[in-house]
């Protein structure tokens, strides 16, 4: 075995071990680190450019002030994406009728999950309920400045995103942190 060889080998069992993704070969995150915006609070961009909506008539961001916002950028072609919707459909169900508004946006990667009917029938087959906008464009996903799938926002009564997180996980956290928002025990 040639030291280069070997060098290569170390690295991709260190990449596999850790779970880290090689960037230019993978666009999706599997574990990424929360990032929580404190003292400069952001103000939630709107949905732009939505092809179609699904379960709801549009929404923008001014339509939902008051309430507890989860925005979840999703495709469903993305394996990382399709593991965390048990957690939001369970987070949704939890707490609708507390003041939580999950919006999904379905940002494709591929060209095949640009399709509605694909879409829709991804709704159907994992049980999703809430609004999901049809981002094609990508113009709502720009305007988020967002670069993962699957990706978290939450945004507060007042519009402002308080938390982030890109990637499967931190299921517990988004749980607190949407409770600790609506007053409520998780």
């Amino acid at each position: 075995m040639t030291l280069k060889l070997l060098a290569v080998s170390a690295a991709l069992i260190g990449f596999t071990v850790t779970g880290a993704v090689i960037p230019g070969l993978c666009d999706e995150v599997s574990r990424a680190a929360s990032v929580r915006v404190a003292a400069n609070q952001q103000a939630a961009p709107d949905f732009a450019g939505i092809n179609n909506w699904f379960n709801s008539r549009p929404l923008s961001i001014a339509d939902l002030r008051g309430k507890v916002v989860l925005v979840d950028f999703w495709t469903y072609g993305c394996v990382n994406c399709v593991n965390t919707l048990p957690h939001v459909t369970d987070l949704y169900a939890k707490y609708k009728d507390k003041g939580l508004v999950v919006v999904g946006v379905h940002t494709p990667e591929f060209p095949f999950e640009r399709s509605a009917s694909n879409v829709q029938a991804a709704l159907k087959r994992h049980g999703i309920t809430y609004p999901v906008a049809q981002d094609n464009d990508s113009k709502t996903w720009n305007a988020y400045r967002n670069q993962y799938w699957p990706a978290q926002y939450i945004i507060d009564q007042s519009g402002k995103i308080v938390f982030q997180h890109a990637g499967e996980g931190r299921y517990d956290e988004i749980d607190r942190t949407v409770a600790r928002l609506l007053n409520v025990n998780s």
